[in-house]
């Protein structure tokens, strides 16, 4: 088995709490090891990782719902679909929002647009964990500047 370690999410676009609902931009690479067997001559972003995409889009959201103060690890993925094909060079907005949380679980439902034509979409469920140490949210928080992450969520 290869795997390749990647982050999804490149940009936080808008994130907004109260409404519960997050947009977020990912560019998807010219180039990838992904893409040498998916598929040579034909390269097309696996479904998996536009799942994962929308896995990441969800949790960035909940991050800032709960203030950093949980962490969401994805437990189901329900109704996803592929609507059309993801390709090298195409960016992706990805849309997120929060239908439901309790009982130490959340379900968001996010779409992936190319171009504003919708390309993915999925309910997805998410186990709610405290941080499991200082490295793991240390990381997180790093991550977060990296991707935009509104600082000012964390002080409301």
């Amino acid at each position: 088995m290869q795997l390749e370690y990647f982050h999804m999410i490149d940009r936080i676009v808008d994130l907004k709490v109260d409404e519960k609902t997050i947009v977020v931009e990912a560019q998807v690479p010219q180039e990838s090891t992904i893409f040498e067997g998916h598929f040579p001559g034909y390269p097309l972003m696996p479904g998996v990782l536009l799942i994962e995409s929308m896995a990441q889009a969800s949790g960035w959201l909940q991050l800032g719902v709960f203030r950093f103060e949980r962490m969401p690890i994805l437990a189901a993925v329900k109704e996803a679909k592929v609507r059309g094909s993801v390709f090298p060079g195409d960016l992706m907005s990805i849309e997120a929002s929060l239908t439901h949380e309790g009982s130490g679980y959340a379900m968001t439902e996010a779409k992936i647009r190319v171009g504003g034509k919708l390309r993915a979409n999925s309910a997805l469920t998410f186990t709610l964990i405290p941080f499991p140490n200082a490295d793991m949210r240390g990381y997180m928080a790093k991550v977060a500047e990296r991707v935009g992450f509104p600082q000012q969520v964390l002080s409301q």
